[in-house]
């Protein structure tokens, strides 16, 4: 018996029963769930779907699209680790990716457009993406007056959580090395927890 999408066999609103007065439509499939696991061994399959298109099918991931929402910044970074799920401690155990999960992810994408003035202890973002091997010609760009002009009205009202800033501001928070090189005391400050924002 095939998975269906359709409510022909659902109660009404009142609670009473339906009678199905038809079978099932091709229109109405419903597709097993994908249950993305978390792996470096990234396998992504395509599903041809209603109209001839194609839905690309994530079964095991290792990184993601992630944004931080109150900067404006997007970066892709890799999956750390599935730390909670409100709906299903099964799907932590099993390092499942899903909706509204609860991830660690590397924080070095976010880091690199971060500028920590010591002295003054003032946080300022570099909005011009750095690539690896490109730090320093991505800092030297000139922009624009009107980029600059939209910089210093979005730091005007800024503010960064404590707990982002401690670690900003503390040198040994922040590991540029790669996690295989470092013990897990040491690259506890490397990441963020951050919700996944879909089931990818």
């Amino acid at each position: 018996m095939g998975i269906s999408r359709d409510s022909m066999h659902k109660r009404r609103a009142t609670g009473g029963k339906k009678k199905a007065w038809r079978k099932k439509r091709k229109y109405e499939l419903g597709r097993q769930p994908a249950n993305t696991k978390l792996s470096s061994n990234k396998t992504v399959r395509r599903v041809r779907v209603r109209g001839g298109n194609v839905k690309w099918r994530a079964l095991r991931l290792d990184t993601g699209n992630y944004s931080w929402g109150s900067e404006a910044v997007t970066r892709k970074t890799r999956i750390l680790d599935v730390v909670y799920n409100a709906s299903n401690n099964e799907l932590v155990r099993t390092q499942t990716l899903v909706k509204s999960a609860i991830v660690q992810v590397d924080a070095a994408p976010f880091k690199q457009c971060i500028t920590v003035d010591r002295s003054s202890t003032i946080i300022t973002m570099n909005m011009i993406p750095v690539y690896e091997g490109e730090g320093a010609a991505a800092e030297e760009t000139k922009k624009s007056n009107h980029v600059q002009r939209k910089l210093e009205k979005r730091q005007k009202d800024r503010k960064l959580d404590p707990h982002i800033e401690d670690q900003l501001v503390v040198v040994d928070c922040w590991l540029a090395s790669h996690p295989v090189l470092v013990n897990a005391a040491e690259l506890t400050g490397t990441y963020w927890k951050v919700r996944s924002w879909s089931s990818i």
